[in-house]
């Protein structure tokens, strides 16, 4: 990422008004910082010459550049105090914007686009990535801004006020920045890598989070600690070595600027010995010479706080620059699913494995119980993700009713409207997604609703026990709930909810019998209620509740 990199701008409308803001600052910092060196100067130097301390008479000349040199320290302190508080403002508007934008990118790709693990990478970068962009607002961008605008400044004024040391800054000021590229070679790569390191361990935490109630089932749950602990250890370790490099070349830059305003105090001293330089003029060189490098040096050592942010800015460039599949301009109302039936006609998804499914071909009837069997990899949730409109297969498509209704289609957009079409589907995924809130309003619907419901799922039995009853409070994802309680409650919105097509993929994974058996008379529910169900199962009771079993592929076929 450069300096200033035009996608940031782009991607991020806070960041705009920033980089202006910070610019105007910059300059009004360079006027102040001149102002302050030659008001001081001015100060310091009558001060000597007049011999301030032998008389009240003097300090009254001194009085107006005293008031004025208060002005400016002032006005420094309050531009300081502006540059900190908005520079805080937008870097969290800025980072919440390309949040925003990353998440609904990767929504847009699908799932097929993100698979492969790259889920939990860009989870890991929309979260704990992106956070580390703040130092870059915060520190690094006005930096590099008065770099741009003080020491140019700066340095035009010591060349008219004396030319030596003017030639002593020229030819050190090359120096900063060469130190810092030579920093940057030995670092190239680092923050990278510390940002893959931490995205491998957060997958792994995800990974080990969602599934550690089955590995606690099978007495494993201890098991992948060793491999998180390594992940952790390979993050701590890229962490500490930018740090040890910040430092030491934060030391070298340090080093640098002090040799640097040593040599132009030196020559200032001798030639103000010899009487070739006034005092005011040699005190105000020797307080602008440091002011000179000051920011340079800013830059070197606000450089290495923002390279994690930039690293994370790059991969969220990355991701947000992949095109997106052709949206369908289709405004075409979908029929209604109540009457309709919908077909999977001839689908076909090719990955790296094979084709999965293989030349799928399946009727979805109202008042009907469809379900798709078969091994694990044979294609079974690929095949619910092409219904929803989640994937466009290589092969087939899907309708309702007629020919002219496509969901979607393989190479050709659908006609059907699929914001219309979703309205009129429930999808309950093998983890269901519960949002915060109490279980009414997890559930939803009204009271009378929620009850029918619960009788049927069981729901109620877990609500009479609980001490709040429906306005108990429910985590994300359901957190304070068991496994089975969380399936009953994504049964009863299930139910609640009037989607006329209902998928379930794989209801009673990880259920006992008894959950099971409440799986079973939800589908019947369904059923008895007219409505299409598709369900994604391997038990043989789920399978034997089923009015039309359609069994997938046993292996994946080489495309």
């Amino acid at each position: 990422m450069k300096p200033l990199d035009p996608r940031l701008l782009r991607h991020a409308r806070a960041a705009r008004w920033y980089v202006a803001l910070t610019v105007a600052l910059g300059l009004v910092t360079a006027a102040l910082v001149v102002a302050q060196a030659l008001l001081l100067a001015h100060v310091l130097g009558r001060a000597v010459t007049d011999g301030v301390g032998l008389g009240a008479g003097a300090w009254d000349a001194l009085a107006p550049l005293v008031g004025w040199l208060v002005l400016v320290v002032a006005a420094r302190v309050l531009t300081t105090v502006v540059q900190e508080r908005y520079a805080h403002r937008a870097a969290a508007r800025a980072v919440a914007e390309l949040r925003e934008r990353v998440v609904a990118h990767a929504t847009a790709l699908g799932p097929r686009r993100l698979g492969d693990g790259r889920a939990p990478e860009v989870v890991a970068l929309a979260t704990r990535g992106l956070d580390d962009l703040e130092p870059y607002f915060v520190r690094y961008l006005p930096a590099l801004v008065l770099a741009a605008t003080v020491t140019p400044a700066t340095l035009l004024v010591v060349l008219g006020l004396e030319w030596v040391s003017a030639a002593i800054l020229a030819a050190v000021l090359p120096l900063v920045p060469l130190f810092m590229w030579l920093v940057g070679v030995l670092t190239q790569g680092r923050s990278e890598r510390g940002l893959a390191a931490m995205q491998r361990l957060s997958a792994q935490v995800l990974d080990l989070v969602a599934g550690l109630s089955t590995l606690r089932a099978l007495g494993r749950e201890r098991g992948p600690g060793a491999r998180v602990q390594a992940l952790g250890d390979a993050h701590r370790r890229a962490t500490m070595g930018t740090l040890r490099i910040a430092f030491l070349s934060g030391m070298v830059l340090e080093l640098l600027a002090t040799l640097s305003v040593a040599l132009v105090a030196v020559g200032i001293g001798l030639r103000l010995v010899n009487g070739h330089l006034d005092l005011v003029t040699g005190l105000a060189v020797l307080v602008l010479a440091p002011e000179v490098l000051a920011p340079l040096r800013a830059v070197g050592a606000q450089f290495h706080a923002s390279t994690d942010g930039v690293a994370a800015a790059e991969a969220a460039f990355t991701l947000l620059e992949e095109p997106l599949p052709v949206a369908s301009a289709a405004t075409r109302p979908a029929p209604d699913l109540r009457r309709t039936p919908v077909r999977l006609e001839h689908v076909t998804v090719r990955t790296a494995r094979g084709a999965t499914p293989d030349d799928l071909s399946v009727v979805l009837t109202p008042g009907r119980v469809t379900a798709l069997a078969g091994p694990p990899g044979s294609g079974k949730s690929t095949a619910v993700e092409v219904l929803l409109g989640l994937l466009t297969p290589d092969e087939g498509r899907v309708v309702i009713g007629d020919d002219d209704a496509v969901v979607v289609a393989a190479g050709a957009p659908g006609t059907v409207d699929l914001t219309d079409f979703r309205r009129q589907v429930s999808w309950l995924p093998q983890r269901p997604v519960l949002e915060p809130g109490t279980l009414a309003q997890v559930v939803g619907g009204d009271d009378e609703q929620r009850a029918a419901a619960a009788a049927v799922t069981g729901l109620d039995a877990v609500v009479e026990q609980l001490p709040e009853g429906w306005a108990t409070r429910v985590g994300r994802g359901g957190h304070g709930l068991s496994v089975g309680q969380a399936q009953r409650v994504a049964l009863t919105r299930a139910l609640v909810v009037t989607a006329p097509l209902v998928v379930l993929d794989e209801p009673t994974a990880h259920l006992d019998e008894a959950s099971e058996r409440v799986v079973l008379r939800t589908v019947a529910a369904l059923r008895d209620a007219g409505r299409t169900v598709l369900l994604v199962a391997h038990r043989p009771a789920l399978l034997a509740c089923a009015d039309d079993v359609v069994t997938l592929a046993a292996e994946p076929v080489a495309s």
